[in-house]
């Protein structure tokens, strides 16, 4: 992430503020034939099928090409990727041409260490100018790759990071509550919670284990609203 940023960095300082300058772009640009069904729906619900659309289409070569586990941590890197807001406005700006927009999908590719076939499809994303919900992408195809490999996800934040015989405990809890075959832990670093950690998992992340100190302050701030503590006489 880090190589990536000071990439970005370093490309901008050498152009004007508003663009970078880029000058080549990537081969195999028609690999993936998606279908998206048209219609009068609303922009949010066109871009969730556009999204699950795509998704469908990658995990379909990747169970071809038997690479599902390397493409699902391509996903995960691209998720990180594209959490900076300096990336996903760079892919989102129309004054950006396309080639400008390939050269930094080289520049990911590169750092990232990214499969071809998931270069081939960042490359089709800004073909048909669908970068843009590259992070709805990544939330579709991680729920296809669930389904297709019973796995259950389960997003784990804490203030500092966990170590991984923690997260291997928590994983076999999650596990045990659903009964799924495979578990993937995210982690994620969120100082709010003061100390502690919570584990969201379930269908789209229905299911909530809070451990966390800023929610036994609530319960406690509830109590003190509601009257429910006793002061000693």
């Amino acid at each position: 992430m880090a190589s990536l940023q000071q990439t970005l960095f370093s490309l901008q300082s050498k152009l004007p503020p508003s663009s970078f300058q880029i000058a080549r772009s990537l081969p195999m640009r028609k690999a993936f034939p998606i279908r998206i069904n048209g219609g009068n729906a609303a922009g949010a619900r066109m871009s969730a099928t556009a999204a699950s659309s795509y998704a469908m289409a990658l995990a379909d070569v990747a169970k071809r090409n038997d690479t599902m586990e390397l493409t699902v941590t391509d996903i995960e890197k691209l998720d990180q990727v594209f959490s900076d807001p300096t990336v996903l406005n760079f892919f989102a700006n129309p004054t950006i041409t396309v080639e400008k927009k390939r050269q930094v999908i080289d520049d990911i590719v590169k750092s990232s260490s990214l499969q071809s076939h998931t270069s081939n499809f960042l490359n089709v994303l800004v073909d048909a100018n669908r970068i843009n919900i590259v992070t709805d992408i990544v939330k579709e195809f991680e729920l296809v790759y669930n389904k297709l490999t019973d796995t259950q996800l389960a997003e784990v934040r804490s203030v500092v990071k966990l170590e991984p015989p923690q997260l291997a405990q928590i994983a076999k809890q999650v596990q045990k509550l659903t009964g799924a075959k495979n578990v993937r832990v995210k982690t994620v670093i969120d100082p709010s919670l003061v100390a502690g950690f919570t584990i969201r998992y379930g269908d789209s992340g229905s299911k909530l284990i809070d451990m966390s100190v800023k929610k036994q302050l609530e319960d406690i701030a509830q109590q003190l609203e509601l009257g429910e503590i006793q002061l000693a006489t």
